[in-house]
This record gives C-alpha cells, sequence and structure tokens, in this order.
C-alpha cells in the first residue's frame, strides 16, 4: 500500500492538483498530474464519488487504484503530485482495465 508520505492529505493539495495540473482522461478514470514542485517523494490522491456505487463499492475501486499507483510508484518522478478521479464505470471495470487506464495517463503525463 502507498505510504503516508505518498499520499495528498488535504483538500487544498486535491484542488491544486486538478486546477494546475494536466489532465488525461481515460475509460474508467481521470488522472490529473501537477508536475514537480518540491523535493519529496510523489504523492498520489484518489477521488471515488457517489456516482460509482454504494460504500463497499467505492472503497473497493479506492484500494484497486491504490495498488496500481504503489506498483507504479517507481515510474514517477519523484516530487509529482498525481489524482486519479474514478468514473462511474470504474466500478464494473476489471482490474486489468483499470491498470491500463492508469499506466497510460502516467506514461503520458509524467515524461
Amino acid at each position: 500500500m502507498l505510504g503516508r508520505r505518498n499520499r495528498l492529505t488535504r483538500g487544498a493539495e486535491y484542488k491544486a492538483v486538478v486546477r494546475r495540473g494536466r489532465r488525461c482522461a481515460g475509460a474508467h478514470t481521470v488522472t490529473y498530474v501537477n508536475r514537480a514542485v518540491t523535493d519529496g517523494p510523489a504523492r498520489f490522491g484518489f477521488i471515488v464519488s457517489r456516482r460509482v456505487g454504494g460504500a463497499v463499492v467505492r472503497n473497493t475501486v479506492r484500494r484497486r487504484l491504490k495498488a496500481l499507483c504503489y506498483e507504479s510508484l517507481a515510474a514517477v518522478p519523484p516530487g509529482d503530485d498525481i489524482v486519479i478521479r474514478a468514473l462511474p464505470s470504474a466500478a464494473s471495470a476489471s482490474f486489468a482495465d483499470l491498470r491500463s487506464d492508469v499506466e497510460k495517463c502516467l506514461a503520458r503525463r509524467t515524461r
């Protein structure tokens, strides 16, 4: 799992990444990447709204996204802030589909 130092924790941090970050849309997710501003580790945040489903479904989607970001952590430049917003179709997407969405957007935006 992603450690505390690899997570966005404040609402203002999420807002800054979504407003200033570059956007990449996939079939099941929308990824925002704000290039490195500081010399810290890459940090991730997740937005999974009620439109995705009930609490159990939302938490499942969030856990899947966290696991995928943990796998991709080595490929992301240090200091980048990334927010991944799940679309309603993420609830029925397979783990492989979510992986392809996340990897595609991270590869495109973290270059």
